[in-house]
Parts: structure tokens; C-alpha cells; sequence
């Protein structure tokens, strides 16, 4: 298969391009041959396979049952919390599955889910997705991260059961961090524990516009005290955003010591932060643009689904970017499509980067979008999703 006159953004290059940016690429099977400048005027652009590297395929399709939360976190919570003791292992099958097959179809090769995890016993969405990783291994690359309330670090029993579950499952160590009482102390529980287990650490952390909510900086200074470089991922992030220039610059210089991967989610926070008796001001997203002039070039992730943290929306990443272009005014618009690709594969530590060149697997999505100016609009994001050199049918 011969892909003609297609744009390979520059982030995503990972060949001498000379100053080019609309190629040819040759498939040989199921990887890239060739790559050579084409003499023709662009016909699409050309991205890596698609990585999620922030969902919750456990709680998504379940807004007509609990309702939209409209703008409050913790009614969100409280409501998924009830719901959730009548999941059985069919009904999350069921959704689990709606997501993943959407996801597929979209054009994500790997994606990482967070499972609500409320105490020491594991949840039966645990075995439900270890059953869903096998059955699609070598399709889409799953991971998962037990999504736990930081308080329940404190009791050490609970939290050395859930950290063995943890290693055993080949999972991600996690917490739900905000302005939590003992902040210090628990979170040090946690990264001893991820250092006990050989865990990678995923946080949400600071969700919510709270200027006081600082859990983001405790984390980057605890992964340079235990040596974690690159090894802990926070997503949300939203009080940065809040706080004056001079504190999240501070922050954010301490997330690059310590090697963050740092994930904003668009849909979520834009509709669960700031006013709804009003027109909001507030806009809810962490400082993109700040962190990448700091080195850290973030990922944007799905996050919620159709439940009562955000009621709408669906798996598709192209959508995710273009929401969060607007809400961050992150331009050229094609500057950031490391964002869905490059940065989230090397937050999941996945052996591919996502950076285009020849010898790398042949697993694309092509867009008919034929300059940034139409990634956003609806023939622009009209796509081809290649997989392991071959076409993808969609038959629904």
C-alpha cells in the first residue's frame, strides 16, 4: 500500500524530513517501507494510531440512570458511587465493550482506563477488563489504573491490599487527590508502595478551581525525592489554571524535574468547572501551553463518557482534540497532535512512540484534513484507519 501526498505533522516526524511536510509512504506489510517527499499537493494528514491515555470505560453510558451532575464534582461522585453497587460483571461487559469497539473504530491503538476502586477488595471491573485485554491483545493495548480515594491510603492493610491486587493484575497505582487532610503523609504511602510493587503512579490530582488545591506540587516533589522520573502521570490539574503565574510556573518547573506526564481532559472539566448559574469565565483546563514552554508537552484524554461527570461525547479523539485546541487556544492547531499521539504512547510507556518513520508499525489514522485549517471541521476529520497495513472496514 502506497499512502500518496499526505502531511506528516512535524511532532510526529521521526525521519529526516528536510524542511517537508507532505510525503509519500510506502507500507510493506505491516510496517512503513519508505518515505519519500511527494511532489503533489497534500491529500490528508497522516497521524500514528490514536492513544487514550485517561478514560473510564467502567462508568460510561450511564447518564439516563444517574443523571447529569451540571457543573458539581462531588454530586458526580456521590451518584456514580451509588450506582456502582448494582454493577454486575454483564452490565459492565456490556459498556466496556460499547467503548472499546468505538474506540477501535476511531482510530486508538492503545488506550488506559481508570477503574473505580473504593477499598481494599477489588472491584468486579477488574475481572471483567482482564478478560477484555486478552481477548484484544494485539487490536488495541489496554492498561489500568485502580482509581482509589487517597484517604484510604491511610490504613495500611487496605492499601497494601490494593497495591498487591495492583501488581498481580499488571496494573497502575492510583489516587484521587484533593486538598485531602495528611496530604503528605498519604501520598507518601502511595509512592511507597509504587517503589514496593516496582507501580508506575496515575493521580487525578487538584481537579477543581480551587486555588489552594496544591496536590500536584506535593506529587512532583515526592517523585524527585524517591527517584520516580517518568514514571507518575497526574491528569486534571485544574487549580494550576487558578493560581497565579508565579506558584503554576513553579509547579510546572518541578513536574519537569520530575519527568510528569501531565494530561488535560477537555469535555470533563469544561463542563464540571465554573459557574452554571451563569455564562461561565472559568474554563476548567490545566495550563497546557505553560507546561510545554517548561518541556512538558501534555496528552488530552477522553475521561468521561456519557455518565454524570459529563453527559455527552464519545471516544474519539480527533473530537477531544479539536475541543481542547479551542479551550486552550493551542496554535498552529497541527503544532499539537502530539497530544492524542506522541505524548500519551510515551505516558503508557508503550513501545512505540508514535513518531512516523520508516520501520515503524504500520497502524495510522489518515484525515482528510488537507491543512490544520480543516482538522477541525466535519470533512476534515473524515478518516482511513490503517491497522498493521491494511485498511479498517467499519461495517456497523
Amino acid at each position: 500500500m502506497k499512502l500518496e501526498a499526505v502531511r506528516i505533522p512535524p511532532r510526529l516526524q521521526g525521519f529526516a524530513a528536510g524542511g517537508g511536510d507532505v510525503f509519500d509512504v510506502t507500507l510493506a506489510g505491516a510496517s512503513v517501507a519508505a518515505i519519500e517527499p511527494s511532489t503533489q499537493a497534500a491529500r490528508g494528514t497522516l497521524l500514528s494510531g490514536l492513544v487514550d491515555a485517561h478514560a473510564h470505560i467502567d462508568k460510561n453510558y450511564t447518564v439516563r440512570e444517574v443523571g447529569a451532575a451540571e457543573g458539581n464534582l462531588f454530586a458526580a461522585i456521590e451518584r456514580m458511587a451509588a450506582h456502582r453497587a448494582h454493577w454486575t460483571a454483564d452490565s459492565l461487559r456490556t459498556r466496556m465493550q460499547r467503548a472499546l469497539r468505538e474506540a477501535w473504530f476511531a482510530g486508538t491503538r492503545a488506550l488506559r482506563t481508570h477503574l473505580d476502586w473504593g477499598g481494599a477488595e477489588a472491584p468486579v471491573s477488574l475481572a471483567v477488563f482482564e478478560a477484555l485485554r486478552d481477548e484484544l491483545r494485539g487490536r488495541v493495548e489496554l492498561q489500568f489504573v485502580a482509581l482509589t480515594p487517597l484517604d484510604v491510603f491511610a490504613d495500611l492493610a487496605a492499601s497494601e491490599r490494593v497495591a498487591q491486587t495492583v501488581k498481580r493484575a499488571g496494573g497502575v497505582l492510583g489516587a484521587f487527590v484533593y486538598r485531602n487532610d495528611g496530604i503528605v503523609h498519604k501520598l507518601g504511602r502511595v509512592f511507597d508502595l509504587a517503589q514496593e510493587y516496582g507501580l508506575a503512579l496515575d493521580f487525578h490530582v487538584d481537579e477543581g478551581l480551587d486555588v489552594e488545591a496544591t496536590g500536584l506540587r506535593t506529587i512532583a516533589q515526592l517523585a524527585i525525592a524517591r527517584g520516580l522520573h517518568g514514571r507518575v502521570t497526574c491528569g486534571h490539574a485544574c487549580s494550576l489554571s487558578v493560581q497565579d503565574d508565579t506558584t503554576a510556573n513553579a509547579t510546572l518547573a518541578l513536574c519537569a524535574q520530575a519527568g510528569i506526564h501531565l494530561i488535560a481532559l477537555p469535555t470533563t472539566n469544561l463542563y464540571l468547572q465554573g459557574a452554571w448559574n451563569r455564562t461561565p469565565v472559568q474554563r476548567g483546563i490545566t495550563r497546557i501551553r505553560e507546561a510545554a514552554a517548561h518541556g512538558l508537552r501534555a496528552s488530552l484524554g477522553t475521561d468521561n463518557v456519557q455518565d454524570a461527570f459529563y453527559p455527552y461525547g464519545s471516544y474519539d479523539l480527533v473530537e477531544t482534540f479539536g475541543l481542547g485546541v479551542q479551550m486552550g487556544h493551542l496554535a498552529p492547531a497541527a503544532d499539537w497532535l502530539d497530544t492524542i499521539t506522541v505524548s500519551p504512547a510515551r505516558a503508557l510507556g508503550l513501545a512505540w512512540d508514535g513518531r512516523i518513520a520508516p520501520g515503524c508499525p504500520a497502524d495510522f489514522v489518515l484525515l482528510a484534513a488537507a491543512d490544520e485549517y480543516e482538522l477541525l471541521d466535519p470533512r476534515g476529520r473524515r478518516r482511513t484507519v490503517i491497522r498493521a497495513g491494511r485498511t479498517l472496514e467499519h461495517t456497523e
